[in-house]
């Protein structure tokens, strides 16, 4: 192990590239770490086990306070490719870090790890394959997210890594602008000590000021489709182990996104590429500001008004071309925020992403158009951002129409049963006059409950109606189910059915009953409660209990085939 601890000059600039040795590795990996002395020892492995085995590893320790010392110190001494960096006082962020390490790498190619991430096998050897093909600033490929509270993976950005290919320079593609992460690629060393190119020490989100900065100076880079990082995500973390792009509650989260994004505004002028404004303000009206829009209706009065103060004036400043690319739904939250209509901002931003209609609209005769809410606005600008004609409310097919479900009441009923009070906004009058036969469904495992009802009209526009849901009457797999589910309301219009999520209230004390099911089947835990992010549905919980949850009912779920999963759930029932 070599005990590193070279004072720093000159961060931003970095040192000059120091000629390369003959024993020297060709590629550093950087793993940054604070107190996390558990996860460690696995980011550090997955770069160990690199196909391309011709490595260097600096774990750079942001001064931690937990085992992590103890552990960075033994992994260094079970491997000459580790080396151990530890800062001498706790920098609060990832770029001091990172930056230190650099300074004593010694490839020509360098890559960057979270301790909590991982790099798939042949990360390495693909991105370096692709430096030696051709003379490349970096390169990079595809990044995997794991949900570490089921295991789902999916492509971050997948449509930007989806075939490879080599740029001349960012307006080759601007929306690559999207994938900021830094982690993703692997750089010429050559690269960013011509630039000067460090990462921006004091601040949070210095990845995105990074890389936009790398895609602006790059002259060529590779994109390759294969995977090369591992980004293991806790989007429900608890505040105090959440990260920092999951600290949206916090308004210097905000700020500091804000700060961030004025700093990128200011480089791009500066490089001589403000021809990318547009493109730039709009990743970060889809990207940055949507990741708060889903967390709006859970805020209070306060934090909203805070909230506006904050944003509001970095959004008059944003390119007009950048609103008129959005989805309509998200441009009218923008709207409402910037005129601070906070509870308008509340019911707007329910159901983004989920075909949610708003509880009024208002036609404009003279105009011929239509727009959110019970006024036509006053402004031309409100009137440009709040204007829904374009989604054809009254003559699109029904199945797509533009409906809102929302429960305004929760009762426990008798044994596991609930009893909902359903409202139905219909502010396009899609729904004939009178008694609506609506459905409720709800598909745990893949068997379905159903449960009829009716809605009436209060008035014209919105419905009412009262439906009983017993938990114990829905049919389950044998082997039990573990998972979430969320009811959805049907209708059917001249054979054409129409599905919409049911926007359960916000906030209503959980509901947990243990429910036996039918003679013999597995019991299990159940418990109703509001979903507690995005748009708030209505979110019912199952839990198995007893020997099937701790024994049978893990192994079913592991089986890869029907064959096995069939004598898995004939054993069950014979422990039954």
């Amino acid at each position: 192990m070599r005990a590193v601890t070279r004072p720093v000059t000159n961060p931003a600039a970095g040192p000059p590239a120091a000629p390369a040795s003959p024993d020297a590795p060709d590629v550093t990996v950087t793993v940054i770490v604070y107190n996390d002395a558990e996860r460690l020892p696995r980011a550090v492995a997955s770069v160990l086990r690199q196909t391309h085995a011709n490595i260097e590893v600096v774990i750079s320790d942001d001064h931690s306070t937990d085992a992590t010392p103890e552990v960075a110190r033994a992994l260094a001494a079970r491997d000459p490719r580790v080396v151990y960096l530890r800062l001498p006082e706790n920098s609060g962020g990832c770029s001091a870090p990172r930056n230190r390490a650099l300074e004593i790498a010694r490839a020509p190619y360098l890559m960057f790890l979270d301790s909590d991430d991982e790099l798939p096998e042949r990360a390495v050897e693909t991105l370096l394959a692709a430096h030696r093909e051709r003379d490349l600033d970096f390169a990079m490929g595809a990044v995997h997210r794991i949900r570490v509270d089921g295991g789902r993976r999916t492509t971050w950005m997948p449509h930007l890594v989806a075939e490879r290919r080599t740029l001349d320079g960012i307006e080759a593609d601007p929306r690559l602008l999207f994938e900021h992460l830094s982690t993703s690629k692997m750089y010429a060393r050559a690269f960013l000590d011509r630039h000067g190119l460090r990462f921006p020490e004091g601040i949070h989100y210095e990845d995105q000021l990074f890389s936009a900065q790398a895609y602006c100076l790059a002259r060529t880079f590779t994109v390759v489709p294969e995977p090369v990082y591992r980004w293991y995500v806790a989007p429900y973390a608890a505040s105090e182990t959440a990260s920092i792009s999951n600290q949206r509650h916090l308004l210097t989260n905000v700020r500091d996104r804000v700060h961030v994004q004025r700093l990128i505004d200011a480089f791009l002028v500066r490089s001589g590429h403000a021809s990318l404004r547009e493109d730039k303000d709009f990743k970060f009206l889809k990207h940055d500001f949507r990741m708060y829009a889903g967390d709006l209706p859970y805020r209070d009065d306060d934090w909203l008004a805070a909230f506006a103060d904050l944003m509001t004036p970095y959004l008059d400043t944003l390119a007009e071309g950048a609103y008129a690319r959005l989805p309509r739904a998200e441009r009218v939250v923008l709207q409402l925020l910037r005129e601070r209509r906070l509870s308008d901002v509340r019911m707007a931003a329910r159901g983004l992403g989920h075909a949610v209609a708003p509880r009024r609209v208002t036609p404009d005769e003279g105009s011929g158009r239509t727009y959110w809410g019970e006024e036509v606005p006053a402004s031309a600008e409100a009137r440009r951002e709040l204007d829904l004609t374009e989604l054809e409310l009254d003559t699109r097919p029904f199945f797509t129409a533009l409906l809102r479900h929302e429960i305004t009441d929760v009762v426990r009923g008798p044994g596991a049963s609930l009893d909902l009070t359903v409202r139905t906004y219909d502010p396009a009058l899609r729904l004939p006059v009178g008694p609506q036969r609506a459905t409720l469904h709800l598909s745990p495992g893949r068997r379905r409950a159903t449960v009829p009802f009716r809605l009436s009209p209060v008035r014209p526009g919105l419905f009412e109606g009262r439906v009983r849901l017993d938990l114990a009457a829905v049919r389950l797999p044998l082997h039990g189910f573990e998972g979430l589910r969320h009811p959805v309301l049907r209708l059917r219009l001249q054979g054409r059915v129409h599905t919409g999520i049911l926007l359960a209230p916000l906030r209503f004390p959980p509901l947990t009953a243990r429910v036996p099911y039918r003679a013999g089947a597995t019991p299990h835990r159940v418990t109703v409660e509001p979903e507690g992010h995005n748009p708030g549905r209505l979110q019912i919980h199952w839990q198995p209990t007893g020997l099937t949850a701790t024994i049978l009912s893990p192994t079913a779920h592991r089986l890869s085939t029907p064959h096995t999963r069939r004598a898995a759930r004939l054993a069950a029932s014979i422990f039954r």
